[in-house]
């Protein structure tokens, strides 16, 4: 099954970056080769460009595949193409490093050339680092945990985030989990953003622990979800709205409205036929376009986070 648009028909060149080894297979049910993904990040780089344009990005590699080794990449390398964007930045223990990010669509298929699969962004950009513009609540369900569970939790954690004065998005992760995303103005900054999510997430676990778990020991997470608020720090990332995931089959981290989530199956429903399709339809996120909201005192007070 291919998911070349027919408009592109120019050989393995894919927005003018040319793709090697194009027909290297990468998923099957869909069969997906290389030349494939390409094509669809180049179709997909509008929905996905005001998530990951100019933020720093990690992408994790799979030049021979995601059935073979893959490894994670945020520092550039001496020979990554033009199209790939480099940016100084200082980290946590002082030294300066050189951290990839992406201005357009060249750049997310320039990435693919490479071997890229999965693209990971930072909550910032890079004109503004130190001021976070969205929140990420990671659902992590134990294997024992139904989706329909996780569903619930979804909404629990709307709910709660509504009764702060936020709203929040839902995106299914293209694993097992849902991301519920919380838009935010470049107003707030990352430790009051960790500070947050922290203190909201661990009032909820606290309300219901036989259910809900807001710290990292593995060990207590059998039988509950784990709401990891942990993507909201300096430097941390998550998946990127659209990408591709380096699983079976190849399923897609897809943003869904609350509607669609309460229908869905599974959190890996979506693979790339589905995805173009969507691309053909309404904005499921449009809605938080004119959005401007902002971490307030009274907000981190309401959260517990003072």
């Amino acid at each position: 099954m291919t998911t070349r648009p027919p408009e592109n028909k120019a050989g393995d060149t894919v927005l003018g970056i040319r793709i090697s080894s194009g027909d290297r297979r990468l998923f099957s049910e869909p069969e997906i080769n290389k030349l494939d993904l390409a094509h669809y990040y180049g179709v997909a780089a509008d929905r996905m460009l005001p998530f990951v344009a100019d933020h720093p990005v990690s992408i994790l590699r799979c030049p021979q595949g995601p059935e073979h080794q893959c490894f994670y990449q945020k520092h550039a390398g001496d020979s990554f193409p033009d199209d790939i964007l480099q940016i100084p930045i200082e980290e946590a223990d002082g030294d300066v490093a050189n951290y990839l990010y992406v201005k357009d669509g060249k750049g997310l298929v320039a990435a693919v050339q490479m071997g890229t699969v999965e693209f990971h962004i930072w909550g910032s950009r890079i004109d503004r680092l130190d001021m976070a513009d969205r929140l990420v609540f990671d659902l992590d369900p134990d294997p024992s945990i139904t989706f329909d569970t996780v569903k619930k939790a979804a909404l629990l954690l709307r709910e709660n985030l509504a009764e702060i004065g936020l709203k929040s998005l839902p995106m299914v992760s293209g694993g097992k989990g849902v991301h519920v995303i919380v838009p935010l103005a470049r107003r707030a900054s990352w430790e009051d953003a960790k500070d947050f999510a922290k203190a909201l997430s661990l009032k909820i676990a606290d309300a219901d622990p036989d259910h809900y778990i807001a710290t990292m020991s593995k060990a207590k997470r059998t039988g509950r979800i784990f709401i990891d608020w942990l993507r909201n720090e300096r430097g941390a990332t998550a998946i990127t709205p659209y990408s591709v995931r380096a699983r079976k089959s190849g399923p897609v981290a897809t943003p869904v409205s609350w509607e669609e989530l309460d229908r869905l199956d599974a959190a890996n429903s979506f693979h790339i036929p589905d995805i173009l399709k969507r691309l053909e339809e309404a904005d499921p996120w449009h809605e938080a376009g004119d959005w401007k909201q902002g971490l307030t005192k009274t907000m981190l007070e309401n959260a517990g986070a003072q």
